[in-house]
């Protein structure tokens, strides 16, 4: 039951309850984008969501613009930003729109698709979540094989309602400790490794 109607009624129910709570959070954080980093406020980028589908995913600007490496464009306020986890708010309106969950596997760029083996691209057969086993697991410090066979796992099995709940406690422990929001020696977190092209920039 909660596999085939549970879990999207708890994603739109529980989106529309935290919009409406974190709406006085959501306006001040666009204020200090804005006036920290400008025009655009929101970030938008192509990712992959089930069934490797694309849909625009939305965050809130944590870099300067420009050509520069990411170590270069990462403020202090981008750095508190992504912490924090608040640059990730506005991905409630994903949840509502149906292209993510509120929990899930972290929904990645478009070019990783083609590299993925067949157990990584299980993490495909759920909507991308919020939050998930590789935030809980530690964010950006969970290197990108771990990351992945996280996701696997977790789709691989039945959705419970329990697992989910235990998910989102612990990626809300790891979000208020401040944990892994960059990868050990990168200022964000390094492109998948299996990309052919050697590194890139990895952006917002």
């Amino acid at each position: 039951m909660y596999e085939r109607f549970g879990k999207r009624l708890l994603d739109v129910v529980g989106a529309l309850l935290l919009l409406g709570l974190l709406a006085p959070v959501f306006l001040a954080v666009a204020v200090a984008v804005r006036l920290r980093l400008g025009w655009p406020v929101l970030f938008v980028q192509p990712r992959a969501g089930r069934g490797g589908q694309p849909f625009t995913l939305l965050k809130f600007r944590s870099m300067a613009p420009g050509p520069a490496p990411d170590a270069e464009r990462l403020t202090r306020f981008g750095q508190v930003l992504r912490a924090s986890g608040l640059d990730e708010l506005p991905q409630l309106v994903n949840v509502l729109r149906g292209e993510m969950s509120l929990v899930g596997p972290r929904p990645l760029p478009l070019s990783y698709l083609a590299h993925y083996s067949a157990r990584q691209a299980l993490g495909l057969r759920v909507r991308p979540g919020l939050v998930g086993p590789g935030v809980a697991a530690g964010r950006n410090a969970v290197a990108w094989p771990q990351r992945l066979e996280l996701g696997a796992e977790y789709a691989a099995a039945p959705l419970r309602l329990h697992r989910d709940l235990w998910l989102a406690l612990r990626s809300l422990l790891v979000l208020l400790r401040g944990q892994g929001a960059t990868a050990p020696g990168h200022a964000t977190m390094p492109a998948f490794a299996a990309l052919p092209d050697g590194p890139r920039r990895q952006g917002e």
